[in-house]
């Protein structure tokens, strides 16, 4: 039956930026479909997180690690420590980002690392590492969150429009390489959703009015309109989908 395909009993995922927002949406319908998770956040407390708990009320187990991924040093051990306990990851979502906003004749040295680093450099690093165990065994699902300003050029965040349009890319990259081996490489691009990154947007009557105006399905979005997705991209029913992103955005890049 074609729901069985969606089934993800007796897999693990590792999804990272999982603490809230998107990330801890996207954990959550992964749960639901059936996987247990490996939680890592910059802030991610080893237990009684609400992510935590909500994925142990659904039966799921649920493991949790801190990670700074502007730092390499760190990105590293925690790979090396996550790759010990599971030597099989069935399912990465590359979900941890950051965003600085600043003109571009101002925008920092500093701004621009911080934002590479943790938005495109450690990402490259995790699906590399997390990767080679699926090469060896054969299968995996990788998924990459991406955004609308893959494809535009945004307004005063030129690092993480840069580090998105690399993501894009990467996407392809990796698919083109490991699609012949069994692992299926994909982005999901949110539009306009409702999260802490967009309250100022949200709060300002006439931007919010400006983006609703635009958007075919006049509403933002909710978090919860990634798990259908995720769960997607992550099971046997994308088996024949490689190197694309899905856009998740009420029809926003339709317009």
């Amino acid at each position: 039956m074609v729901l069985d395909q969606f089934n993800l009993d007796g897999k693990i995922a590792l999804v990272t930026g999982c603490k809230r927002g998107i990330g801890k949406a996207m954990a959550l319908g992964l749960a639901e479909a059936g996987a247990d998770i490996i939680g890592v956040s910059a802030t991610l407390p080893q237990n009684g997180s609400e992510v935590s708990d909500e994925i142990s009320n659904l039966g799921r187990k649920f493991y949790a690690y801190q990670c700074d991924f502007s730092n390499r040093k760190m990105v590293k051990e925690f790979l090396d420590k996550v790759k010990s306990k599971f030597p099989q990851i069935d399912i990465l979502v590359n979900n941890a980002g950051t965003i600085k906003r600043e003109p571009a004749a101002e925008h920092s040295d500093e701004f621009w690392d911080e934002v590479i680093e943790v938005n495109l450099t450690s990402q490259f690093i995790i699906t590399r590492e997390i990767g080679k165990t699926m090469l060896e065994n054969g299968k995996g699902k990788i998924i990459f969150t991406a955004s609308l300003l893959s494809y535009q050029g945004g307004i005063t965040v030129p690092g993480y429009t840069a580090s998105k349009g690399g993501i894009k890319q990467l996407v392809m990259a990796f698919a083109n390489e490991w699609a012949a081996s069994g692992i299926n490489v994909n982005g999901i691009a949110p539009g306009y959703i409702k999260t802490d990154n967009t309250q100022a947007l949200q709060d300002n009557e006439l931007r919010s009015k400006q983006i609703l105006d635009r958007i075919p399905a006049k509403r933002w979005g909710e978090t919860s309109d990634f798990k259908g997705p995720v769960v997607f991209l992550s099971s046997e029913a994308s088996n024949y989908v490689n190197g694309e992103i899905l856009l998740v955005d009420g029809g926003w890049m339709g317009r």
